[in-house]
């Protein structure tokens, strides 16, 4: 296999990357406003209208920080970054950066079928990407200065799997049933608590 020249540590790439998360997760909130100038019924009505998108901000908010978690666990043993993570890098960041949009069609338009099957496009485009990267630097070990992946990335890589089918199964059964194919998505939380649970053991 061919060895690409290193272009430095992870530093850099790593605190981009958190700068990109953070900002996805402040643009989330952006579409969440009540106008001013309303009477008491008319306020009452705004504000219980805004709970799509209070819903959407918080299914929106758990991807990403699981996704940036799970993006810092790949590099945790990571000493070199070659072009190949980098590009990999900027593509899930690109997709990161994305997600905003496709929260704002399903918290407007989650009635349409294909605003629930835009979003779960994107949320496993996303994961696909970040289980690629691990791949990568799995198969890498130059890139990890030598050292075995621990534990935890392999319960990562676990979760980023489940996260991928999950949204994958989505589309179809969105075509199916309609956007009630969206509570398919808790599926993740016993997944989620069983994998916590591993990793704290």
């Amino acid at each position: 296999m061919r060895k690409p020249t290193p272009d430095g540590g992870p530093e850099r790439l790593v605190a981009l990357a958190d700068g990109v998360f953070a900002i996805a997760i402040t643009l989330l909130v952006l579409d969440i406003s009540v106008p001013q100038g309303l009477d008491p019924e008319e306020y009452r009505r705004a504000l219980s209208d805004t709970l799509p998108n209070l819903g959407a901000y918080a299914i929106s908010l758990a991807v990403l920080a699981g996704f940036w978690r799970d993006h810092r666990a790949i590099f945790r043993s990571v000493r070199q970054v070659d072009g190949d993570v980098i590009g990999l890098t900027m593509l899930g960041l690109g997709l990161a950066a994305l997600l905003p949009f496709p929260t704002a069609l399903v918290s407007e338009y989650g009635d349409e079928p294909v605003s629930v099957v835009i979003y779960s496009a994107a949320v496993a485009s996303l994961g696909a990407v970040h289980i690629a990267l691990a791949a990568l630097v799995v198969r890498r070990p130059w890139l990890r200065g030598g050292a075995a992946p621990v534990r935890d990335e392999t319960l990562y890589a676990v979760d980023l799997g489940a996260t991928v089918v999950v949204f994958l199964v989505t589309i179809p059964l969105t075509l199916l049933i309609g956007p009630a194919a969206m509570w398919w998505w808790l599926v993740l939380l016993p997944v989620k608590v069983w994998l916590g649970r591993r990793e704290n053991a």
